[in-house]
């Protein structure tokens, strides 16, 4: 009989931790880069690889903390690993893009 008590907890607090990230804030839109900062392109790209790269710092953290006990938020672990996990995948995709594009351009007859 107790363990089905403590499952009940375990199901309850599941509940309140999933209510009060709900709560929290929404997701932020990607951010717009400065157009004042000098660099153009390269410049952008750089400040996008920073911030993918703070991503996968924060997310390794969170598992981190989570392996070791000093946390119990496996499933906000988990969302910073798949938010930093994508954020990968999209800068890869860019970089694909503007590899292409750029070999676009220097096969252009002159």
């Amino acid at each position: 009989m107790s363990s089905i008590v403590s499952v009940q907890q375990n199901l309850l607090g599941q509940m309140e931790q999933a209510k009060s990230l709900a709560q929290g804030p929404m997701i932020q839109p990607a951010a717009v880069f400065d157009q004042s900062v000098g660099g153009g392109i390269g410049a952008a790209f750089e400040q996008a690889m920073r911030a993918v790269d703070t991503q996968q710092h924060v997310a390794s953290k969170a598992m981190a903390d989570v392996d070791s006990g000093k946390s119990d938020n496996l499933a906000g672990a988990m969302i910073e690993s798949q938010k930093a996990s994508v954020a990968f995948s999209a800068l890869l995709q860019v970089r694909n893009k503007l590899t292409t594009a750029f070999d676009d351009v220097m096969r252009m007859p002159l």
